[in-house]
């Protein structure tokens, strides 16, 4: 089966079109900067890398883009759209009634739009691509594959707020988690890569990109995880707060003047994490360097991002007794081997250590890090959740 994939964002769309039989990527790209200036599409087809300047102003421009080059006679990979056989979506949000992949049909587009308000900065773009998927290639169906449906394992020790039990029940409120196909692609690639099942492997993965989550993954299942409710919970981000006392929310509300509710999803999602610390920037690769250049406050920075995630590998270790190995994926985990060293690092006597010589400079590829007397295995792992989303669209088609 063809698949097209497409990760609509705020501004920015990828896409992939796979063949799941073969696992075959028949081509890939990036739109990026949808709406606003500087609009490209990168694409990359046959081994090649092409960079196209075209006006895209809305998601529907952008996939009426994409799917012209699919059958472009100079960038294309197909001849006929008549080869493409689904669309696989990332949907961040589905709520408490959307917990497996669906095919997508006009009841699911509802249930999508009333949990807009559980992810405001996904939820309305993935509806946008869907809606243009629907309209650009009529009669294909689309299916969506949902940030969340990995976590739906997680017991209610887990996900149970301290909060009155009637405002829970009323208003669908738990941690939900995110990051489900990347989580549960790299999980089951170390279990591989550790010659084991993954039925019987306790994992701790690690999602380091703009957005970051830890989960704690017994016996192949979610069983807990740092983001919540939203996207916001959790480990400092780029440009989220993380873990934060809510009462600084209403301190800082009260202080700056922030008066509704749109202007506090901005500040927090938008305006918080390393970007708000550091004050420049939430590029990691940027504070990286400035950091190991001696800026003490890039310095800092790090030292509280790392140490976040530290805290929480620590208590998914207490959580799940025995753990068999620690994934690092995502942009900053795949990438960045100060990131994964200071992050592990003094955790010996926890049976976790990093090899040097295995770890600096290692980027982009799957390997394993530790030394060969670590009791805890450690990965490095890109992660590929657009072949997770071709997988599980054919798997709701069948």
């Amino acid at each position: 089966m063809n698949v097209l994939t497409l990760n609509c964002g705020s501004s920015s769309v990828k896409y992939q079109l796979i063949n799941t039989k073969n696992e075959n990527v028949l081509c890939l790209g990036l739109v990026e900067r949808i709406g606003i200036d500087g609009t490209r599409i990168i694409h990359r087809v046959n081994g090649e890398k092409h960079i196209i300047e075209p006006s895209i102003p809305d998601h529907k421009a952008a996939i009426d883009n994409i799917i012209a080059l699919l059958t472009d006679e100079k960038y294309g990979s197909i001849k006929s759209l008549d080869e493409i056989d689904a669309i696989g979506h990332r949907l961040v949000h589905g709520g408490d009634k959307l917990t497996t992949s669906v095919k997508i049909d006009e009841s699911v587009m509802d249930i999508l739009k009333e949990c807009i308000d559980f992810a405001p900065l996904h939820n309305p773009a993935n509806i946008k691509g869907v809606e243009a998927a629907m309209e650009e290639l009529p009669g294909k169906p689309n299916v969506g594959v949902f940030d969340t449906a990995f976590h739906s394992t997680m017991p209610p020790v887990a996900y149970t707020y301290g909060i009155p039990k009637e405002y829970l029940e009323k208003h669908s409120i738990r941690r939900y988690g995110f990051h489900g196909t990347s989580h549960v692609f790299v999980a089951n690639r170390a279990a591989e890569m550790m010659d084991k099942d993954i039925n019987d492997c306790n994992i701790i993965t690690i999602h380091l990109g703009n957005g970051a989550s830890v989960t704690a993954i017994r016996n192949g299942k979610s069983v807990d995880t740092s983001m919540g409710f939203t996207p916001l919970e959790g480990l400092i981000m780029g440009t989220r707060c993380g873990d934060v006392d809510p009462g600084v929310l209403f301190h800082i509300s009260k202080m700056e003047g922030l008066k509704d509710e749109d202007e506090m999803n901005t500040y927090f999602n938008k305006q918080c994490g390393m970007l708000g610390i550091t004050g420049k920037t939430s590029d990691m690769r940027d504070i990286e360097d400035w950091a190991l250049e001696g800026d003490k406050d890039m310095k800092l920075a790090l030292d509280i991002y790392c140490y976040k995630i530290k805290k929480y590998v620590g208590s998914y270790m207490a959580v799940l007794n025995r753990v068999d190995a620690i994934v690092f994926t995502g942009g900053v985990g795949e990438n960045s081997d100060v990131t994964r060293e200071w992050v592990l690092e003094n955790m010996e006597n926890l049976g976790i250590k990093i090899d040097p010589a295995k770890n600096d400079g290692l980027r982009g590829k799957a390997m394993e890090i530790s030394t060969e007397d670590s009791v805890v295995k450690v990965f490095a792992i890109p992660t590929n959740e657009e072949l997770v989303i071709a997988q599980e669209t054919e798997k709701v088609l069948s």
